[in-house]
C-alpha cells in the first residue's frame, strides 16, 4: 500500500495501442491465395503421385502451409481433389456449352472446340488430371462419378446437341454420332492417353488427327 501523501508515479508507458485489424477485403483476398495455393500445390502431387500415392503432409509442404490449414478449406483429400477438378474445368465445360452458334456450319463450331481442347486440355496439366481418372477411377468410383456428373455428362450432352443441330441441317447424315456422342470425344481420348505413354517415341500432331476425324464425320472439305 502507498504511503499516505506519496504521489502517484507518472505513467510513461504511454498511450495503449488499439490492435491491427485487417479489413475484410484483404482477408477475404488472402484466404483466396491460400486456397489457391493449396490446390496448386494439390495439382503437382496429384500429377506426379496419383490419389492413392499422394499425402496432405506432401501437398501442404508444396504449399509451405501447416497440414492444418488444409483442413479450413477442405474436410479431406478426396474433397480437395473434386475441387481441383471443378476449379480446372468448370470453365472448359462452360465454354464448350456457350460456344456461340448462330448460322455458322457445324463444323466450323467444331473447329473451335478443337482448337479449346489442343490450347486448354492437351496444352496444360488438365490432360494429366484426366489420366488420373482413367488409372484410378476404378479404385475410387467417387472421384470417378464427380468426374463424371461435373464434367464428362455435361461434356457429352453439348457434344449430342451440336451432332442433333448436324443431322437436322442436313450437315451429317448417320443419326448414330447423335445418338452415341461418345464417338465425337473417342479422340480426344486417344490423344489423352497417347500424350501419356507414347508422345516421346511418336508425337502426336492432335489437331491434325481431329481435323481428320471431323472429315470422316463431315466429308472433306472442298477446295476453296
Amino acid at each position: 500500500m502507498a504511503a499516505r501523501g506519496a504521489k502517484p508515479k507518472p505513467n510513461t508507458a504511454g498511450p495503449r495501442r488499439a490492435a491491427k485489424t485487417v479489413p475484410a477485403g484483404k482477408r477475404e483476398a488472402r484466404s483466396a491465395e491460400r486456397r489457391d495455393a493449396i490446390l496448386a500445390a494439390a495439382l503437382e502431387e496429384f500429377a506426379v503421385n496419383g490419389f492413392a500415392g499422394t499425402r496432405l503432409d506432401d501437398i501442404a509442404k508444396r504449399a509451405k502451409i501447416a497440414k492444418g490449414t488444409i483442413y479450413l478449406y477442405f474436410a479431406d483429400k478426396e474433397t480437395l481433389f473434386q475441387e481441383l477438378l471443378r476449379a480446372m474445368f468448370a470453365p472448359i465445360v462452360a465454354a464448350l456449352e456457350n460456344i456461340p452458334q448462330s448460322d455458322l456450319p457445324t463444323r466450323d463450331i467444331m473447329e473451335r472446340m478443337i482448337e479449346l481442347f489442343v490450347r486448354d486440355v492437351i496444352g496444360t496439366r488438365r490432360k494429366d488430371v484426366i489420366r488420373l481418372i482413367i488409372a484410378e477411377g476404378p479404385r475410387f468410383p467417387k472421384l470417378a462419378e464427380f468426374h463424371y456428373r461435373e464434367v464428362l455428362s455435361r461434356v457429352m450432352a453439348a457434344m449430342g446437341a451440336l451432332m442433333a443441330r448436324a443431322i437436322a441441317r442436313g450437315e451429317v447424315k448417320n443419326p448414330a454420332y447423335a445418338k452415341f456422342p461418345q464417338l465425337i470425344a473417342a479422340p480426344g481420348l486417344v490423344a489423352v492417353v497417347w500424350s501419356g505413354l507414347f508422345e516421346r517415341f511418336a508425337p502426336l500432331d492432335v489437331a491434325a488427327m481431329m481435323r481428320a476425324h471431323l472429315d470422316i464425320i463431315f466429308g472433306e472439305r472442298k477446295a476453296p
